[in-house]
């Protein structure tokens, strides 16, 4: 009889498809896959690299190396109790893994809070930047707005009743309502291991100090913008357009705007479009990186 797969599986074959690493002690982890031109993606909260798995396969196969590092306080990375958790720190953070992994200039994707963070990123790192694809998360962040669900996770007390409830099983209905407009071909398993990596020894506390350190500054705005606007790198958006937080309809507009872009990519798919349309991203970051422009 064929052994059921456990979420211990799903985690140790994440695992094994990359490898540890550590910046000024901190230890995270990169999933790393392929070889030639980099793409780095960065996740948000409350994911990990975990979220990427099927987009850097896919990437592998077209002949990229698909890269996407752990933000300390999530997923395998350690979760310091004394680490800067803002959108800048955890920019600094990132900054200094690419050099740590070598990579001199890549392509970068961005997600959820990995969009300010990597906005951040792109705009100290302009001439290493070789392409920027944006999926479902915003730019300015003086004017963002937390979706309803998260909002109870930055209030004291509140917030660690909420995590504490989320559990295997509230995590099957977030999932369907807000991260997936289909569960079909992701495995149990699959889906609650995003748990796991979230919890872990911490319980997911980390996270709690994530989402308490929103940069809603105009210096980071401007930062932010830098990123997206008069780049020496193209810059494409690509929007899960049934997304219930992150809505098309103020927030891929906004990017839209906000990059002069003629175009955003729609897809049928929810905020977690990674784990439905990895192949269509990966089709749009394959075109992107080798013609310079969509």
């Amino acid at each position: 009889m064929m052994k059921e797969t456990t979420i211990e599986d799903v985690i140790k074959q994440h695992e094994e498809s990359g490898y540890y690493f550590k910046v000024n002690g901190v230890q995270s982890f990169a999933l790393d896959v392929g070889s030639g031109e980099p793409v780095l993606c960065l996740h948000g909260v409350p994911t990990s690299s975990f979220l990427y798995r099927k987009l850097a396969q896919a990437l592998a196969a077209k002949g990229l190396r698909g890269i996407s590092i752990d933000l300390p306080g999530l997923g395998l990375a350690d979760r310091p109790a004394d680490f800067d958790y803002s959108f800048r720190g955890l920019a600094d953070f990132c900054i200094k893994a690419t050099d740590v992994l070598g990579l001199e200039k890549c392509h970068l994707v961005v997600h959820d809070i990995g969009g300010p963070i990597g906005f951040a990123l792109a705009a100290q790192l302009r001439g290493r930047i070789l392409s920027l694809t944006i999926l479902n998360t915003w730019v300015d962040v003086e004017a963002f707005e937390k979706p309803l669900p998260m909002r109870p996770f930055e209030k004291p007390v509140l917030g660690e009743t909420e995590l504490a409830l989320l559990t295997h099983k509230t995590w099957h209905l977030a999932f369907s309502s807000f991260g997936v407009s289909s569960t079909n071909g992701i495995s149990n398993p699959e889906i609650e291991a995003y748990i796991d990596l979230l919890k872990r020894d911490d319980n997911g506390s980390a996270s709690l100090k994530i989402m308490r350190n929103f940069d809603k500054s105009a210096a980071f705005k401007e930062m932010c913008y830098q990123a997206v606007q008069n780049t020496p790198y193209p810059v494409q958006a690509i929007w899960g357009a049934e997304d219930p937080g992150l809505t098309y309809e103020r927030y891929g507009l906004e990017i839209k705007k906000a990059a002069g872009l003629a175009l955003v990519h729609k897809l049928q798919a929810k905020h977690l479009l990674q784990e439905e349309k990895w192949d269509e991203i990966t089709d749009l970051i394959v075109l992107q990186a080798a013609s310079g422009q969509v």
